[in-house]
């Protein structure tokens, strides 16, 4: 295996160190453990307790390559065919894991607009539901899907700033 390889192996944030940078930073957050989501209709009953509006994440790619990441409420309706127009770009589909490994540091299931943390390269444009930005809470994997991250929207949008990211904010509801 090449050094290049070895470095795409494994990404420079896990759970463990994604929230010891929050800490470091001074970004509040609760984080909850629970077994494993992979997908929002699995965990209702364990978000049923949790404030705040938890979030449904979509890794995709568009014909010309480009790399997406949406977050959204997880009863946002996305129509792929609608959306990629509000969001400046070609025909979407599904990243696959490699990908979505090499960028966001996670496997399927456990996908996170945290995981923008370890796109150091800034492959991934990042797409927020209008929903998001303006709720009180936001919930997100912490880069794994054994546990939800809260955060309430200053501490989200510190998150954002520190990462040197502004999200493309779409309002999903009302698409034509």
């Amino acid at each position: 295996m090449t050094d290049t390889a070895a470095e795409i192996a494994v990404p420079e944030y896990d759970r463990a160190r994604l929230l010891a940078w929050m800490a470091d930073n001074g970004v509040a957050q609760t984080t909850h453990d629970h077994p494993a989501v992979f997908r929002v209709e699995e965990g209702l009953d364990l978000k049923a307790n949790l404030p705040g509006i938890h979030t449904k994440n979509l890794f995709l790619k568009d014909k010309r390559g480009r790399l997406w990441l949406i977050s959204a409420a997880q009863d946002t309706v996305i129509d792929l065919k609608r959306a990629h127009r509000a969001m400046g770009s070609d025909r979407l589909s599904f990243g696959n894991e490699t990908l979505m490994w090499e960028t966001l540091g996670v496997r399927p299931g456990s996908v996170t607009a945290l995981g923008l943390i370890n796109d150091t390269d800034r492959r991934v444009t990042f797409v927020l539901d209008q929903r998001l930005w303006e709720a009180d809470v936001v919930n997100f994997h912490p880069l794994t899907n054994t546990a939800t991250t809260a955060l309430d929207q200053a501490d989200f949008r510190r998150v954002l700033t520190l990462m040197s990211r502004e999200p493309l904010v779409v309002d999903f509801d009302a698409l034509d």
